[in-house]
């Protein structure tokens, strides 16, 4: 029986309205959130009688199954009520005061922690290509097999891994792991000693929680790495900067002025941001420093597959027998960020506990996961494509440096480039770096400021240009561009023309960017 007009129809009406926007939804999606919002609005009020799921079907031109999809959920969130025979009717819900009665919201205190954890994450990247630093190619990424197997994987999951795990990770995956370290980076380990973890950053976090106290010393590299960084200042632990030169992190120079360290961050094969490698004799040093505190060495060997013109250098965990090493690992440089996979080798006194403390704080899963991860090192494909990277990241940095030629002649200086996944430009003067942030962002391109990877006021300046991420074509124009902002600067010109798109035109006009 077709329902007559009433003063229910405008919600007809109204949703035909929205079922032309967000066309990425479904339809059924595109019937759900409007009702859902003007129920939560007070527009739909409580016993309000809804158009039965035929004459929505029949007005809107869309199946009746999609309507009683969007329906049906209401009903489950309790928006919705049922009446036998009557149809749907609007949930009497509890009154939420509208915007204009609601007392004003509460100022938040957060600890002095806290607020130096948000005061570093406003340097979070917005997810710009062309300079985006650690991020890998992702348009490179073997999807299709990845795919298949992680499908394969969940569908033949154990039933034993719906359950809490305590094993520090798969076990396959901790034997391929100890494998692939022992072969490539020299590491000394045995799969006991391999602890899977969700990234680098949850493995800073155990290490963190379990060896320090609050006020404990750490030494951290400058410039260095910002999630380490956030986490050693979340936990409360004295971060004591210590100067990065040609060989990295200077031992000696910790010694004359920072306290003994419980912990020592350390990026040796690739360090970041400089892009410097530290060389034995530097890595012996800070060894021994370690062992005479009775500190311990984290050290974060985040790009190290990517090497173009020099061999690498053996990891510093397996220089000597018995070293107060972690060794952390991830996975995100080498596939993909969102896959959310790291590990930490830790020694082997160290390691039962270490297991024990991850099962406690963080818990474990996602073995089907895991154990896709394991199939694809095993069949070779994840070797192919760490070379197949190299190959492609030589040629982009190779790209950037061709575009940045004009700005390097005219007096930017850029780091060596023999390895990893970005290229450091020096600047002169926080002016200059300031202003070349600024004018990036007005054209729609994220810089990260050397500036900011410093603790202390005596600070180095420049930008930190990833090259993985974007195609030849984005960074040849994308270092065009940076090239033409940074001759502008530098002699202060009137215009620099350059094309973004073919129809906007981006120039400098009185020491200002604008699009034209």
């Amino acid at each position: 029986m077709k329902q007559s007009a009433s003063d229910s129809d405008w919600i007809i009406d109204a949703l035909a309205l929205r079922m032309h926007q967000h066309a990425t939804r479904s339809l059924s999606q595109r019937l759900y959130h409007p009702l859902k919002e003007w129920v939560r609005q007070g527009k739909l009020t409580a016993g309000q009688r809804l158009p039965s799921s035929r004459h929505m079907s029949d007005a809107l031109g869309v199946s009746r199954n999609t309507v009683l999809a969007a329906t049906d959920r209401l009903l489950a969130e309790g928006l919705l009520v049922a009446r036998q025979g009557a149809g749907l009717y609007v949930a009497q819900l509890p009154r939420v005061l509208d915007t204009e009665t609601a007392p004003p919201p509460k100022a938040v205190h957060y600890s002095s922690r806290g607020r130096t954890l948000l005061a570093l994450s406003k340097t979070l990247s917005n997810g710009y290509r062309a300079f985006s630093p650690g991020v890998p190619a992702l348009d490179l990424f073997p999807e299709a097999q990845w795919q298949r197997l992680v499908r394969q994987h969940q569908r033949n999951a154990d039933v034993a891994w719906m359950d809490y795990q305590t094993g520090g990770g798969l076990a396959a995956l901790k034997v391929a792991i100890s494998d692939y370290l022992r072969l490539s980076r020299a590491v000394r380990c045995q799969p006991e000693q391999v602890i899977i973890t969700q990234g680098a950053q949850q493995a800073f976090e155990l290490i963190t929680q379990l060896l320090t106290d609050p006020d404990d010393a750490v030494w951290m590299e400058e410039p260095g790495y910002g999630g380490a960084k956030a986490c050693f200042l979340a936990a409360g632990l004295d971060v004591t900067p210590v100067p990065v030169d040609a060989d990295g992190l200077d031992p000696a120079l910790g010694e004359k002025s920072a306290p003994a360290p419980r912990l020592i961050y350390t990026t040796p094969s690739h360090q970041y941001p400089t892009g410097v490698t530290m060389p034995v004799t530097r890595r012996l040093a800070l060894l021994d420093v370690a062992e005479r505190c009775g500190g311990w060495i984290i050290e974060d060997d985040y790009d190290s597959e990517f090497r173009y013109d020099t061999p690498p250098l053996p990891s510093l965990q397996g220089l000597t027998e018995q070293a107060p090493v972690i060794y952390v690992g991830t996975f995100s440089k080498v596939l993909y960020p969102g896959l959310r996979l790291g590990y930490l080798v830790a020694p082997p006194e160290l390691a039962p506990d270490v297991c024990r403390a991850q099962a406690r704080l963080h818990r474990e899963g996602h073995y089907p996961l895991q154990s896709a991860l394991t199939a694809f090192m095993a069949s070779g494909h994840f070797t192919r494509h760490i070379t197949r990277m190299r190959t492609a990241y030589r040629h982009r940095q190779r790209c950037l440096r061709a575009a940045l030629a004009p700005a390097v002649a005219a007096g930017l200086r850029l780091s060596e480039g023999h390895a990893g996944m970005h290229l450091l430009a020096e600047l002169s003067s926080i002016e200059e770096e300031t202003a070349l942030v600024s004018h990036a962002a007005q054209a729609g391109i994220t810089l990260s400021p050397l500036s900011h990877y410093y603790l202390s006021a005596n600070k180095r300046f420049g930008l930190v240009l990833g090259y993985a991420s974007a195609n030849e074509q984005t960074l040849a124009w994308a270092g065009e561009w940076l090239s033409n902002a940074y001759l502008a600067h530098q002699t202060r010109t009137p215009d620099t023309p350059l094309s973004r798109d073919g129809h906007k035109t981006n120039v400098f006009q009185g020491g200002t960017l604008v699009v034209v």
